[in-house]
């Protein structure tokens, strides 16, 4: 392998693809180098591809029970201090090509069994069409996840997917069915590349209902170009399911190993009903700016930091926060004295709502560190991660081990532990830690 490692290894992916009736074809003639190479080529160029994983998770929560998110979900009966879950998911993805016309489906089949929640269900996640009739021109109709913005953790110029799990921002997305149509033109010079993409996305009753409102054809465009080295976007939304909303982001590595990125968004029209602590509404309607600014850093070493500072417009500021924990805790103070849930029952709709959706306030800080094999042990990365709430100072500390001791086989261990006082964000939330074990088997 170390004299000829190309011919080699062009050896033994033929022994492995080629059927046993083709070698008995072949007879005793002379195997040759070139004909290898052509099956090679063949077998890779097959039009379709199937893989995905197979994984097992099980996952340890320490529940608060002095806590509002706590009351909330189990206002009616105490679950203990700590509570199993038990996560087995199938994950399928495929793809067709065939001369300008291609397929692909993301699907998944998940069981959970545990003491907080049982339920079984298959969720498609993406599965569209694509044709591309001239070189930079595609057409893609079907369930799709868009993928807009820079930021690693958060995307507020995002308007047509859904959030990202900032504690675990890799996990793929839920998409929604549109149609899209995307044209990229390359020149020489400063301006090297420009793309328009545009898009369709009705919403109904059967369709995207959980978009917004419903009976609805809303459209995006994003204008893309690369210039003087950075990527920079102009996007725009409009339709009824959803207010209006402008954005603009950015990429640009000012050194090799050194990014800088951001996104912009104007949110216009956008209703706020924050609750004081007797729970009366206040409403207002007003347009809002959502932002985010981050870098991206690798040491000689191979370590990786991510840093990101994200302002959340339409989010609740720390007194409307403290507003609905007095609520929570007068409903639930009711509820032991007297039995009556009107007050409690109020406050799980709104959890259900605004209060309760990750990151409701507004300004958090996240940051990332990664290092790529330590101590010389391969396919092992350890990554430490924290999210803030800047304005009340709460947190979660997320320590993460990644370990490949086989091929496709992928374990991850990873602990969060949630710090805050009374009436913050993570002091409230219903668990103050969380233990996991993800295994996974990747075929």
């Amino acid at each position: 392998m170390r004299a000829a490692p190309g011919a080699a290894a062009a050896l033994l992916l033929w022994a492995l693809l080629v059927p046993a009736g083709a070698l008995r074809a072949q007879g005793t003639d002379e195997i040759r180098l070139e004909d290898i190479e052509k099956e090679i080529a063949r077998t890779v160029e097959r039009p379709y591809h199937l893989g995905g994983f197979l994984e097992f998770q099980p996952t340890l929560f320490g529940l608060d029970r002095d806590a509002a998110f706590y009351r909330l979900q189990f206002f009616d009966r105490d679950e203990g201090a700590t509570a199993a879950q038990y996560d087995l998911r199938l994950r399928l993805e495929g793809s067709y090509r065939k001369d300008i016309f291609s397929l692909f489906v993301r699907a998944d089949a998940l069981t959970t069994q545990g003491d907080l929640d049982s339920e079984s269900r298959i969720d498609l996640l993406e599965g569209f069409g694509s044709l591309k009739p001239v070189p930079g021109l595609a057409l893609d109709a079907g369930k799709k996840v868009v993928k807009w913005g820079k930021g690693y953790a958060w995307n507020p110029v995002a308007f047509i997917d859904r959030p990202k799990n900032p504690e675990d921002p890799e996990l793929a997305l839920e998409g929604f069915y549109l149609v899209a149509g995307e044209a990229i033109r390359s020149f020489d010079g400063p301006l090297k590349t420009v793309a328009f993409t545009a898009i369709a996305l009705p919403v109904d009753r059967d369709v995207n209902e959980d978009f917004g409102e419903t009976d609805h054809l809303n459209v995006a465009a994003k204008l893309y170009a690369l210039l003087f080295d950075t990527d920079l976007d102009v996007m725009v939304f409009t339709g009824g399911s959803r207010t209006t909303r402008f954005g603009v982001d950015f990429a640009r590595n000012i050194l090799t190993n050194f990014e800088v990125h951001g996104e912009w968004a104007l949110i216009r029209d956008v209703e706020q009903a924050p609750i004081n602590e007797r729970g009366q509404a206040m409403r207002r309607v007003s347009d809002v700016m959502s932002y985010l600014v981050g870098i991206r850093y690798l040491t000689e070493r191979e370590t990786t930091f991510i840093v990101e500072y994200y302002h959340n417009g339409p989010g609740f500021t720390g007194g409307q926060m403290e507003d609905f924990f007095r609520f929570v805790e007068a409903g639930d103070a009711a509820f032991r004295s007297t039995g009556n849930t009107t007050a409690i029952r109020r406050a799980i709709t709104l959890a259900e709502g605004a209060y309760g959706r990750p990151n409701p306030m507004r300004s958090y800080f996240y940051a990332r560190a990664s290092q790529k094999e330590p101590f010389d042990i391969l396919y092992f990365t350890p990554a430490l991660t924290t999210i803030v709430n800047v304005e009340d100072r709460s947190f979660v500390v997320i320590p993460e081990l990644i370990y490949s001791p086989v091929t496709n086989l992928e374990l991850r261990f990873r602990a969060a532990a949630l710090v805050g006082e009374p009436r913050t964000e993570y002091g409230e939330k219903q668990n103050d830690y969380r233990l996991e074990l993800r295994v996974r088997y990747y075929f």
